[in-house]
């Protein structure tokens, strides 16, 4: 009897994994960048994220301190590394072609904030980026310190000095910087 038992849960389990497989194979899940996810996906990747940032995100606080000078450098560090994703100080009302034709659409983050998150979460986030989305890596590119930098400059971008806000007002998210060709040379 358990014999027959794991029998039935071992072909109950091999049936499952070949469809799976089948499923995969069909092309009958959309790989396509503008299609709506699935509702099992989605959860699959909510779940994973949140999972993980409860496991590997920093609990501390930033060591970077909440000064003017570290805000401005945060701002100008998301103007060169997120903006054209993440949007400029108008927010939803603007995002750049590229952030419309992601999937997943990212966060344009004045008006869809991350305040409330842990600062943790948001340097592991830059820090790691976030597989199954658009978001990159930053671990190859910025330091700690930047990253944590803009950490800092995204948990205070609500509440800003009136000198960083102004900045913060100037950061274009498209087009992109031009390329002066006499660099090219």
């Amino acid at each position: 009897m358990l014999k027959g038992i794991f029998l039935g849960v071992a072909v109950t389990l091999a049936v499952a994994v070949i469809g799976a497989y089948a499923l995969v194979r069909s092309g009958l899940i959309p790989a396509n960048a503008d299609a709506k996810p699935g509702r099992l996906e989605t959860w699959a990747a909510g779940t994973s994220l949140d999972a993980t940032l409860a496991r590997d995100a920093p609990k501390g606080s930033n060591p970077v301190p909440p000064t003017e000078q570290n805000l401005l450098d945060g701002v100008q560090l998301f103007a060169q590394n997120c903006a054209v994703c993440h949007g400029s100080a108008k927010g939803a009302a603007s995002p750049s072609p590229i952030a419309k034709g992601l999937y997943q659409k990212p966060p344009q983050l004045a008006t869809d904030g991350v305040e409330d998150d842990p600062e943790g979460d948001s340097f592991w986030k830059i820090k790691h980026g976030i597989r199954l989305t658009g978001m990159p890596s930053f671990g190859y590119t910025l330091s700690d310190r930047q990253i944590w930098t803009l950490a800092l400059f995204l948990k205070h971008m609500d509440k800003l000095p009136p000198a960083v806000q102004q900045v913060w007002r100037q950061v274009r998210n498209w087009p992109p910087a031009s390329v002066n060709r006499a660099d090219q040379k």
